[in-house]
């Protein structure tokens, strides 16, 4: 059993609509290790204002488990599946859970937002340099825009963090769902 958690990594699952708490109780009842990152988001009713929590990976948690012991995954209520590619299960990077973890955990407000492939077209949408296009890049903690003159074969690099920008076209390939 210690040689299977020595090699567990962190998986993405699908869950039913609006059943992601209630997976992942039943996850960690089973002994594993599931997260369901929240973010807290004001709502208004006819009679009053709540804060109420939500998860900020709608229709996903993520479980913790040795990708030949699926079983006790799959057979969870809830789960549909565990996300991945033709070859099997995807696991995530230890950072970027950590990284997840540590945002929601900062106090700072986190809240989802529209996923930015990189390649992706985007334009500047505020500031000086508001309508400027080019391609975004990430590299480490920075957030970069190359824009290119075509005819000459030439290109400059833009650094865009803090600034609100649009993607005006996606490069993306969606991940495929295995069980």
């Amino acid at each position: 059993m210690e040689g299977f958690q020595q090699e567990q990594s962190w998986f993405a699952l699908q869950v039913k609509p609006r059943h992601e708490i209630a997976t992942a109780r039943m996850l960690r009842n089973k002994g594993l290790e599931e997260f369901v990152p929240t973010y807290s988001s004001l709502r208004q009713w006819s009679d009053r204002q709540k804060q109420v929590e939500f998860p900020l990976f709608s229709g996903y948690i993520f479980c913790k488990f040795h990708p030949a012991r699926k079983l006790p995954v799959i057979t969870t209520a809830g789960v549909v599946r565990i996300v991945g590619t033709s070859c099997g299960p995807a696991s995530i990077a230890e950072h970027e859970i950590d990284s997840i973890r540590r945002a929601v955990e900062s106090g700072q407000k986190v809240q989802p937002h529209p996923y930015i492939a990189e390649g992706s077209k985007v334009r500047v949408e505020n500031g000086p340099m508001a309508g400027i296009e080019g391609i975004f890049v990430g590299y480490k903690n920075r957030s970069e825009m190359i824009i290119s003159v075509d005819l000459l074969q030439r290109s400059i690099s833009l650094q865009i963090k803090g600034y609100a920008i649009a993607v005006t076209e996606q490069t993306h390939s969606a991940p495929r769902y295995v069980a």
